[in-house]
């Protein structure tokens, strides 16, 4: 798997998100330490959550058990309150001893979370920082503290039919040398409901492109502006056909319009 640097490490070019997939109790715990146990074998280190995700930081810190050393992990603040973004920053560090990258959720209360953020950091409990955004309304305000010189990465969605990126946010990223993670490669799911036959993936097979979700994956790494996709999975197996995504050869522009001609 193909190597890109994050916040000053070189880690894999494909990820794991947690989004509604380790948002589990009980029982189905087990499934989600399993999907975990899966990327770390075929070669996934980046892991990302939120607060947002309901349960989903402790699954993960619980899945990574006797593992935490060969993780890179990501998780955010997200909350208004700076009191509670407190509390937040607190139980994470526990879960997972440190953060590698600490990011501000959806830029809520950014200028708190992030003077918390920089104290964690100086203190050696963080590694990096970063600051996300799921909308394209919002990418003003990122680009703004992306020129503030406080963050060292961003997350934002890029999938060949949400490409808002392109305009402003990834050419800054590329000028100021900040990371980037992508969100939503499979466009939350909409991208993979109604996947392109064998026979239309034929021409990418070259590139080691097996499945369509692949397809989305090479799409979004093969800028090189993009450091690491996070797809979430419930799926041990889609965790090595993801991991898999991650190595050269890269599209070119034909392969890439391909692709975008065949998603729905």
């Amino acid at each position: 798997m193909e190597m890109r640097r994050l916040a000053g490490e070189d880690v894999p070019v494909v990820g794991m998100g947690t989004w509604k997939t380790f948002d589990v109790r009980g029982p189905r715990e087990t499934g989600a330490h399993a999907v975990v146990r899966a990327g770390l074998d075929a070669g996934i280190r980046v892991f990302d959550s939120s607060p947002m995700y309901g349960a989903a930081e402790r699954v993960l810190a619980a899945a990574l058990d006797g593992r935490r050393e060969e993780a890179y992990v990501a998780t955010k603040i997200w909350t208004p309150d700076a009191a509670d973004g407190e509390r937040q920053a607190a139980a994470a560090l526990d879960w997972y001893g440190r953060v590698d990258l600490y990011q501000v959720h959806n830029l809520v209360n950014t200028r708190a979370h992030l003077a918390l953020l920089e104290r964690l950091r100086d203190e050696g409990r963080v590694r990096a920082l970063g600051a996300t955004h799921c909308s394209a309304g919002a990418f003003s305000e990122l680009a703004e503290v992306m020129r503030s010189g406080r963050i060292d990465a961003i997350q934002v969605p890029y999938n060949p039919r949400q490409r808002e990126v392109e305009r402003e946010i990834l050419p800054l990223a590329e000028e100021l040398g900040l990371g980037v993670l992508i969100m939503r490669p499979f466009g939350e799911g909409a991208l993979t409901r109604r996947p392109p036959s064998p026979e239309q993936l034929a021409p990418l097979r070259e590139f080691g492109v097996e499945t369509w979700g692949q397809a989305l994956l090479k799409w979004v790494l093969s800028d090189p502006r993009c450091t690491v996709a996070i797809p979430a999975t419930s799926r041990p197996e889609r965790a090595a056909e993801n991991a898999a995504a991650g190595s050269a050869p890269w599209f070119g522009p034909e392969e890439r319009k391909l692709v975008q001609a065949l998603g729905p």
